[in-house]
């Protein structure tokens, strides 16, 4: 069972840079394609970004060029560093886990596993 922790995350002004992070204690990352998701107040949740499970990445293109996911090789961590971020990018950000994403950014029912989330704020 998948047990996703995020991390990170808080304040920063526009143009700064802030990365948030998520945590598997059970270590099954390699076994799932993981995603970023955001959700702004009123808005729908959207996917930001996914790091698959044959290491193939996939951004929004709203963050393309700002965002970059990563994973650590031990596939314990995984992290969203945000660049050059927007006032548009405050959300709650929120980690997933599911089955192959086949390179594309599914929809949020795709992911059957979810951490609680992590406020991101830009000003």
């Amino acid at each position: 069972h998948v047990q996703l922790v995020e991390s990170g995350g808080g304040s920063v002004q526009a143009g700064g840079s802030l990365s948030v992070s998520c945590t598997d204690s059970r270590r099954t990352y390699s076994t799932y394609c993981m995603a970023w998701f955001r959700q702004a107040p009123g808005k729908d949740r959207e996917a930001v970004a996914i790091f698959d499970r044959d290491g193939t990445t996939n951004y929004a293109d709203s963050v393309k060029g700002r965002f970059t996911i990563s994973q650590d090789n031990a596939k314990i961590t995984l992290t969203l560093q945000m660049n050059n971020v927007k006032p548009e990018d405050t959300a709650m950000y929120f980690c997933a886990a599911g089955d192959y994403c086949l390179g594309s950014l599914p929809p949020q029912w795709h992911f059957p596993y979810w951490g609680q989330g992590t406020q991101v704020t830009v000003s």
